[in-house]
């Protein structure tokens, strides 16, 4: 089982471009960053379910952008690089990565290492902890007890994804729970307001939030969340 979209952050282009194709072949959606800093200002980079890291990169090592990426949730990390040293291992699973493969390896053992990491994530997400929408106070209860006061328009986004049961929302119809025209409105718009609902939560617990972006689909919450 490979996850359904991957970023890989390399400064080699043509290996970061062949295990990008080779990937795609069997059905994951892949964004290409040639370096970290490019990663750390693309639109939605840390929803993505995998990311594969070198740690020889131009701008934020990438140790350190493992510990950024870590910080954002628990998608699955392996490093692929030609780093040597005695103590490149030890820091790499300290800053928070699932596996490290040393270069030159091939692409078919990059998969399965994915693949292991992947299922044992999607393993512990099964018994993934519950957040609560309270309809009558208007909040959200996060899995660590934390109550998120919700705008009216928080409220309608949270009531899609209740509804979606973890299913993916597409923009339209969320579009039109807001109030807008999905055939008029830039997509930023909607941007704009589920970065204010997770804000919102973000400020008021620890625990992750699992909202995620789908590429030109919606949004998914995939997490349990259920209304009381």
């Amino acid at each position: 089982m490979l996850p359904s979209t991957l970023a890989i952050i390399d400064d080699d282009r043509e290996y970061a471009e062949y295990l990008s194709k080779f990937l795609e072949e069997r059905g994951v959606s892949v964004r290409v960053f040639p370096d970290s800093d490019e990663f750390l200002t693309a639109r939605d980079a840390y929803e993505c379910d995998f990311f594969v890291v070198d740690l020889n990169l131009p701008g934020v090592d990438g140790v350190d952008l493992i510990r950024l990426i870590r910080r954002k949730g628990p998608a699955g990390i392996v490093v692929v690089s030609g780093r040597v040293g005695s103590d490149v291992f030890e820091a790499v699973l300290r800053a928070g990565a699932d596996m490290y493969l040393m270069k030159p390896v091939r692409f078919e053992q990059v998969a399965l290492a994915i693949e292991a990491v992947h299922r044992r994530v999607e393993s512990g997400r099964s018994q993934v902890a519950v957040w609560r929408l309270d309809r009558m106070a208007q909040k959200v209860i996060a899995p660590d007890g934390a109550r998120i006061d919700l705008s009216s328009n928080d409220l309608v986004l949270v009531e899609c994804f209740v509804a979606a049961d973890g299913a993916t929302v597409t923009r339209t119809t969320l579009c039109e729970r807001l109030g807008r025209d999905p055939a008029t409105e830039a997509d930023n718009v909607l941007h704009a307001a589920i970065y204010r609902l997770r804000r919102r939560i973000e400020r008021a617990t620890s625990s992750t939030v699992p909202l995620h972006s789908e590429a030109k689909v919606g949004y998914t919450f995939r997490g349990k969340l259920v209304a009381v």
